[in-house]
């Protein structure tokens, strides 16, 4: 008896032998995917990082392997460090300060808001957000442009040249206006999870609006604002749409660390190199994910 069970369990007739089939048939295809787009341009990136191979030139046709140097030279070099320190004020200035404060406040704002203007509002914002890369670059490049440039006619300062002057903050309030949809949407679910009796028995015991706010609305939704954190910190250490716009310019001030990459990879022709900085850049984007993870967690 027990061999012939054995035999049905081999065959897959025992219950659940088909499930565990049909599972296989649903995650192999995923494997194979994660694995093909995933592990294998990852594996590859980091043996590029080994070598000094180039797009041209002799390294090209036969690279040569180089250990940790590309790697010690990244931390050693100056434009690194330079991309690396516009990239995190990048992501203080544009996400974390910018997307996460206006979002809120609009989120906290609309909440008592007429439903057409929370309706039109929430279409403006959004709309910024749908709108494809390089239609966003078009409109922002045509808005601080210096001749002609809309910002220019309003101030009546012509010839201001916005994105020579000021790339780094330009590229800041693009990115707040771009990406705060986001962190509207997400605060706005967040609120609406705050229970009302708590903001009545706050304003009933004499509490203004910011202690409502600081004592029931921001403990409660701690968490959501963790993670909006987390997932627009990422998002922002990693665009690249930044290219789009100054393609780095002026003489590297706004070049980003993604936009550094891309142009000592392919300009530069340094492809070993800029595979190196982009393995320590996933190393980054790991510690940043973690450190916020932590603190999740100590404050769940």
């Amino acid at each position: 008896m027990a061999h012939q069970t054995a035999q049905r369990s081999l065959a897959g007739d025992v219950p659940g032998g088909g499930d565990r089939r049909q599972g296989l048939a649903f995650v192999v295809p995923a494997l194979l995917l994660v694995t093909v787009f995933l592990i294998l341009p990852a594996l590859w990136t980091l043996y590029l990082g080994l070598t000094d191979y180039r797009l041209t030139g002799v390294q090209a046709a036969h690279p040569k392997v180089v250990g940790t140097a590309n790697y010690t030279h990244a931390l050693g070099d100056k434009d690194f460090r330079d991309a690396l320190g516009r990239t995190l004020l990048f992501v203080l200035g544009s996400a974390i300060i910018g997307q996460n404060v206006l979002g809120f406040l609009l989120a906290w704002t609309l909440r008592s808001a007429r439903r057409w203007a929370r309706a039109l509002v929430e279409t403006l914002v959004l709309l910024a957000w749908i709108l494809p890369g390089v239609v966003v670059a078009w409109l922002w490049i045509a808005f601080l442009k210096d001749q002609g440039g809309t910002l220019n006619a309003v101030l009546h300062t012509p010839g201001r040249d916005w994105w020579f002057d000021h790339p780094m903050g330009s590229l800041i309030v693009f990115n707040v206006w771009r990406g705060t949809a986001f962190s509207m949407m997400l605060f706005t679910a967040a609120l609406s999870s705050v229970p009302p009796s708590q903001l009545e028995s706050a304003r009933l015991a004499g509490a203004s609006g910011w202690q409502q706010l600081r004592d029931v609305v921001l403990p409660g939704i701690r968490g959501h604002v963790l993670t909006n954190t987390l997932l627009i910190s990422l998002w922002t250490f990693n665009d690249f749409t930044p290219y789009l716009i100054t393609k780095g310019e002026p003489h590297g001030a706004s070049a980003v660390l993604p936009v550094y990459i891309y142009l000592t990879a392919l300009p530069g022709e340094r492809l070993g190199f800029a595979s190196a900085i982009s393995l320590i850049m996933l190393v980054i984007n790991l510690l940043l994910a973690l450190a916020y993870i932590r603190i999740l967690r100590r404050r769940a």
